[in-house]
């Protein structure tokens, strides 16, 4: 996360508000992203069956302005899920507010989104009292961006951002993001939430080709807790006010620049909700090769990343590589274990299946750094995968013991 955004880090043509509505009972609970002219869009939602309202209008939506969307809309505090027949038309009447704030724009050009508390009814109404008053504080200045950022938190412990710019055609680009998230996460498509802007001129088609691309290595290689959200949405809005040359295909310097700088924002983000993860004390980066394939290197990697005993271990710098081998042995995943290595922290802990001897006090300081780099190698084929994790700590359990009270 880049902690000092300046003014040549927002992307042009765009603008943010963040305000306290009374969903929470002091902090900033509501903001807005809007951009100045129709911008392409493209975004990538939860795959839980359990959809929250916003999420539900949201596709709705971009189906049919995914070419013109103008703004996004998002509260925290109220997930607006599981609200029975309430929460749909709440979401509803939250874009059309907006849509009329701005004027000249219609409901569908506004993506919806909620995070929170889920099953509590949401309090639309406080919602649409602020939206004019939000509306008139928008701002250009990074400043705005920042709070738009800590509107969309829950128990995040700091706002999440990252930019990035790169040149196309010789016109500088800009693309600036947000993210929240530290539980109930396991995206399988993004994250909680994420939010990027961007100046690029680019096709919605070929705009969601890149999202998609890029939530796979960054946003859907990260989990906390192995949950999926019923609000998971990542989008990204792109109104081509760089002057740069549109972007109509994946082929060229121009897409290969753009895609770059797009794949670094979404990567910087989701490393940053597991270094934020709910209790976490540090990172943990699973990277398992020679598996049988590609798909079987991750989900042995998931299944590590999200055992309880190996996150564990990994919270009391205990050097427990049999945990590690256990999860992969019951990942689902064919190997064979007698050919198995693992190293954690650079330090070779198991050959062939075997302990390898190592100096376990050497070890124990490597695990209570901040990054801690886990390798297993199943020397059984050329698959490789690669997920970060966090360790998992009673305040995980704290916290999540006493969310709605």
């Amino acid at each position: 996360m880049n902690p000092h955004l300046s003014a040549s880090d927002v992307p042009r043509g765009f603008t943010f508000a963040a305000t306290h509505c009374g969903l929470k009972r002091t902090r900033l609970d509501l903001g807005i992203l809007v951009s100045a002219t129709p911008a392409a869009a493209a975004a990538v939602f939860t795959t839980n069956l359990v959809a929250a309202a916003p999420v539900v209008a949201s596709r709705e939506h971009l189906e049919k302005s995914r070419d013109s969307m103008r703004a996004v809309i998002v509260n925290s505090g109220n997930a607006n899920c599981c609200t029975r027949e309430d929460g749909y038309p709440a979401s509803i009447a939250t874009a059309r507010k907006l849509a009329a704030e701005l004027t000249d724009v219609d409901p569908t050009q506004i993506l919806v989104c909620s995070t929170g508390v889920i099953g509590a009814p949401l309090q639309v109404e406080k919602i649409l009292d602020a939206v004019p008053d939000l509306v008139g504080a928008r701002s250009a200045d990074a400043g705005a961006f920042e709070e738009f950022s800590r509107a969309i938190m829950t128990t995040d412990t700091q706002p999440k951002w990252a930019a990035a710019k790169c040149r196309i055609g010789g016109k500088e680009v800009r693309i600036l993001g947000c993210a929240k998230g530290s539980g109930m996460i396991q995206p399988n498509m993004a994250t909680m939430l994420a939010f990027l802007a961007t100046d690029a001129a680019i096709s919605p088609k070929v705009l969601d080709r890149a999202l998609r691309a890029a939530v796979g290595p960054t946003f859907n290689s990260i989990t906390v807790d192995g949950d999926t959200s019923t609000n998971d949405t990542v989008a990204v809005l792109a109104n081509g006010q760089s002057g740069a040359q549109r972007i109509a295909s994946t082929a060229g310097a121009g897409y290969k620049s753009f895609f770059a700088a797009l794949l670094r924002v979404c990567k910087s983000l989701a490393l940053a909700i597991v270094e934020d993860g709910e209790g976490a004390q540090r990172v943990i980066e699973i990277e398992v090769r020679g598996a049988s394939s590609d798909r079987a290197a991750d989900q042995i990697a998931r299944t590590i990343a999200n055992s309880p005993l190996v996150k564990t271990a990994f919270a009391g710098a205990d050097p427990n590589w049999g945990r590690i081998l256990a999860a992969a042995g019951r990942s689902g995943a064919k190997f064979d274990p007698s050919r198995a290595d693992i190293w954690i922290g650079g330090i070779s802990v198991c050959r062939h299946g075997r302990e390898h001897p190592f100096d376990e006090a050497a070890t124990h300081e490597k695990m209570l750094e901040k990054y801690v780099p886990v390798r297993v190698d199943l020397r059984s084929g050329s698959g490789s995968a690669r997920v970060w994790t966090c360790d998992f700590t009673q305040e995980y359990v704290h916290i999540n013991a006493s969310y709605r009270t």
